[in-house]
């Protein structure tokens, strides 16, 4: 019985160990697709853009509106022209918005 108690008690304390394990490397990785499709697809679906078709997010577009950088597109999260939502750091944290920019980046070509 109380090998059998001792068991149990171990593996569970192993399980919750190894749960809380997981869920910090897993919350470390940001899915940049997700933050993507959260924030931005809304407007821009497959890189487009709803508001002012000229303003897409393919790259020829981007550089045509001088972004050429993941660094210029969160400066454009965070401070837009009119027509489009600010995202703010409460609203898309640094990591979040740079891992989107580096989505769009790759993405939309």
């Amino acid at each position: 019985m109380r090998k059998g108690l001792l068991v149990t008690v171990c593996m569970m304390t192993m399980a919750a160990f190894a749960s809380t394990c997981f869920a910090d490397v897993k919350g470390t990785k940001i899915d940049a697709a997700a933050e993507f499709k959260e924030h931005c697809a809304v407007c821009h679906p497959d890189g487009g853009n709803i508001i002012n078709p000229k303003k897409t997010l393919k790259k020829k577009d981007l550089q045509a509106n001088g972004i050429k950088s993941a660094k210029d597109i969160i400066k454009n999260m965070r401070k837009p022209g009119p027509g489009m939502t600010a995202f703010d750091e409460k609203a898309i944290p640094a990591k979040e918005a740079k891992a989107i920019a580096e989505y769009i980046l790759k993405t939309f070509k």
